[in-house]
């Protein structure tokens, strides 16, 4: 079985995605399960996790009702704000729906690189542990040392690590690099937080080629152990560096060193038994 663990559906005139360029071509247009159907069927991808664009409410209900009537979509993480305690009432009742998986704040977006350990926002890392709910982290290079607080502070919390990080692969240097390998190293050496092999292609450069990529995926791979990394397309976003079908056919290369056993787990196992899929 082969599990997507990362991709969206948006609709840009639904008027929530802040982030999106109005006037991009790729971007600012309309994705539905239509759309990404034939490259799940040519990679014979059997499930996917709808994951959150947009920091409201709003969305996460237009997710879940999307994935009430898409067969794929396994699981849905969505969007509560954690700066309200009242949105405790939310997650209650998201977590009534079969296909609510967990939450991912948009931390990259904020202005407080510190802002996970702000006291205001410590009941919504409780209730994901006490809801059995997971958390997808979301952020830069330079967040690492506040996630890793964050999971020790919450050791019981399920968290992957979205997009490795997104790791500076355009403006590749040595100082970037063991910045990202060491905080890496220490969240996967001292918390259970898995990793989510996505979105590499986007932090590239446009001609981006696999070797690019592979000190990268080789110390995600050599630090979580192919236990605890699990795929994900990030289609739309990935199609601004490439098909969906370039950006798979890049990560099975750049796993092809794996046992199969090993490799199953990557693209698909993992992501089941991490959101309970």
């Amino acid at each position: 079985m082969i599990i997507d663990s990362h991709q969206h559906f948006w609709n840009p005139h639904r008027g929530d995605y802040g982030w999106m360029p109005p006037d991009d071509p790729i971007l600012s247009k309309t994705y539905g399960p239509e759309d990404i159907l034939p490259s799940l069927k040519k990679h014979s991808v059997n499930k996917t996790v709808l994951v959150q664009a947009a920091p409201t409410l709003y969305e996460t209900e237009y997710l879940l009702g999307i994935a009430d009537s898409v067969e794929f979509v396994a699981g849905v993480v969505g969007w509560v704000d954690f700066e309200q305690k009242n949105s405790y009432i939310h997650l209650e009742r998201l977590k009534k729906h079969q296909k609510f998986k967990g939450l991912r704040p948009m931390v990259q977006d904020l202005p407080d690189d510190t802002w996970m350990a702000r006291t205001d926002v410590q009941w919504a890392f409780e209730a994901l542990s006490d809801l059995d709910l997971c958390f997808d982290a979301l952020g830069f290079p330079r967040h690492l040392e506040h996630f890793l607080q964050l999971l020790n502070r919450h050791p019981n919390m399920k968290v992957v690590i979205d997009h490795c990080m997104k790791p500076q692969i355009r403006s590749h240097n040595s100082k970037g690099f063991l910045l990202w390998k060491n905080g890496m190293t220490l969240i996967a050496k001292e918390t259970s937080a898995y990793c989510k092999f996505s979105a590499l292609i986007t932090e590239a450069n446009s001609n981006w080629t696999v070797e690019d990529l592979r000190p990268y995926v080789d110390h995600i791979l050599n630090v979580f152990g192919p236990e605890r990394v699990m795929w994900g397309s990030d289609w739309p976003v990935c199609l601004l560096r490439g098909s969906y079908s370039q950006w798979f056919d890049a990560a099975h290369n750049l796993t092809n060193h794996l046992s199969l056993s090993d490799k199953s787990k990557v693209f698909g196992l993992n992501a089941a038994r991490f959101y309970g899929l």
